[in-house]
């Protein structure tokens, strides 16, 4: 049950969190996350959809990852490559997300998109079942090098922009203050579902106890 409850919670953080990157390229005029700018790039250039780049690049990183570090790497990681492209492109098939309108009303749904994908991304990392392959791909980078997260995220997610931005992906204001709304919120929802998560989990530890006991 347990297993069943993390996987739903995992669920329910990747749906968000692909929510909020639809609705953040809907306004990309205003600027997009560093990642989803290089996404948008590929898209224009390439073709295929913008889903299909995500899952595509998020398996060169898992295959990065594996060769630097593998205890990064669980089934989690894999889905979460798959399922957040998959999610976008249904998001965008759907077409029932906000678009933009070219007025101050684009700058709340901005915002909210950002809000929502710093909710997503907290809520699916609690669930404990494998880091996202951006994740694991800095962790794994942090280990081998002795930087902090913290500054291989700067230096990584700046060399993805400047890609971005060399292919015409589209960078505005948003692409820079992304971080500073997303980052706070990620880490209250993380910090915020992981008890949650915890707390269930002793729940039914507990019930397994007492019954056991009872039964004894």
């Amino acid at each position: 049950m347990v297993h069943v409850f993390r996987w739903c919670i995992y669920l329910l953080g990747l749906l968000l969190f692909s929510m909020g990157i639809t609705i953040a390229v809907n306004m990309q005029y205003l600027g997009i996350h560093p990642w989803d700018v290089l996404n948008v790039a590929l898209f224009d250039i390439g073709g295929l959809t913008i889903g299909s780049w995500q899952i595509m690049i998020s398996f060169v990183l898992i295959v990065i990852s594996w060769i630097l570090d593998k205890s990064y790497i669980r089934i989690g990681t894999f889905l979460n490559a798959v399922l957040i492209g998959v999610f976008v492109d249904l998001y965008m098939w759907l077409d029932f997300l906000p678009k933009a309108t070219h007025n101050w009303t684009d700058i709340i749904a901005i915002i909210v998109g950002i809000l929502i994908m710093g909710i997503g991304g907290g809520v699916y990392n609690s669930a404990g079942v494998g880091s996202g392959p951006r994740d694991g791909f800095m962790l794994s980078i942090s280990d081998k090098t002795g930087a902090s997260i913290g500054k291989v995220r700067i230096i990584t997610e700046s060399a993805v922009l400047v890609i971005g931005l060399l292919l015409g992906g589209p960078v505005f204001i948003f692409t820079f203050i992304f971080t500073f709304i997303q980052s706070p919120i990620f880490q209250f929802s993380y910090h915020q579902m992981s008890r949650v998560v915890d707390a269930f989990s002793l729940a039914r530890m507990n019930k397994q106890y007492t019954k056991s006991n009872s039964i004894g």
